[in-house]
């Protein structure tokens, strides 16, 4: 999946760093990234190419001893970016589903995931000052009112359902996702992952499900999730009531008739892999 960059290793231990110059510098303008490419491997600007732009810097994480920071610009433009380097382009964050260098692109999208929430979160909820970083932890914080606001993660599962040698699978309804995936959704306050499972089931495509078990966990930047894959059976009736303003189509799959292949980036493709590679029945 899109985390799994062994052997490079991810330092997430927030640190008070400044950057040099040999530091990849991440530089998003809304939900499109500033990159190169070198023999088909995305690079990021360093920040000995960015000295002649004015920003603020944010360290993000650590990828082995290789720093990455977040470029935040004190004058934005909404309509076009403000940071242009010969050589580079901007292109869509999706990119980094299909790029070639695994630790590199999840770089890439959990940094945005980092930049969606300073963007978001520049002023206090509270009482309408600026938010300042805080120096020893990952946390914005008001200097007026001590309103403390730390990253936003939410949490979501995705449900295999088992009805005997069939697998469901769905399309979402108005997405520029296509393929087939899994019946997802996100957790609500006061449930808990299971309650998720079988209230997202039931609204989805109108079944019921029994024996929920966990599968697996994956952080998907894409939507700034945690995701929790379940497997689960059928309880009852196989007929589908489809919620069309979520879903395009669903059906039951039998593992002849799935022609999908493992990506290696998402947990949903991985469960249906699972599925249908005979690892659960």
């Amino acid at each position: 999946m899109i985390q799994d960059i062994y052997p490079h290793i991810y330092h997430n231990e927030y640190k008070d760093f400044q950057p040099e110059n040999t530091d990849f510098i991440l530089v998003f303008h809304r939900n499109t990234v500033m990159i190169r490419f070198k023999e088909e491997h995305l690079r990021y600007p360093t920040f000995s190419e960015m000295q002649s732009f004015s920003c603020d810097y944010q360290y993000l994480f650590s990828i082995d001893n290789y720093k990455y920071f977040l470029a935040l610009p004190k004058s934005c433009h909404l309509e076009e970016p403000s940071i242009m380097i010969d050589g580079y382009h901007y292109e869509n964050v999706r990119i980094f589903r299909s790029a070639a260098s695994r630790h590199t692109a999840f770089a890439g999208i959990t940094a945005h995931h980092l930049f969606g929430w300073y963007q978001s979160n520049r002023f206090c909820g509270r009482c309408g000052q600026k938010l300042l970083p805080d120096h020893k932890e990952r946390m914005l914080f008001c200097p007026d009112c001590r309103n403390m606001v730390y990253p936003r993660i939410s949490p979501a599962v995705i449900v295999g359902i088992i009805n005997g040698d069939q697998i469901l699978m769905s399309k979402y309804a108005g997405r520029s996702y296509t393929n087939y995936a899994l019946i997802a959704g996100f957790t609500e306050i006061g449930e808990c992952a299971e309650q998720t499972v079988a209230r997202e089931v039931m609204e989805e495509v109108g079944l019921k499900v029994k024996n929920i078990r966990y599968y697996k966990s994956q952080p998907w930047a894409f939507s700034g999730s945690l995701l929790m894959g379940f497997f689960c059976d059928l309880d009852g009736s196989d007929q589908i009531k489809l919620d069309t303003s979520e879903l395009a189509e669903a059906g039951w799959y039998s593992r002849d008739e799935i022609t999908l292949e493992d990506d290696h980036i998402s947990l949903t493709r991985e469960m249906i892999m699972h599925f249908k590679n005979g690892n659960i029945s």
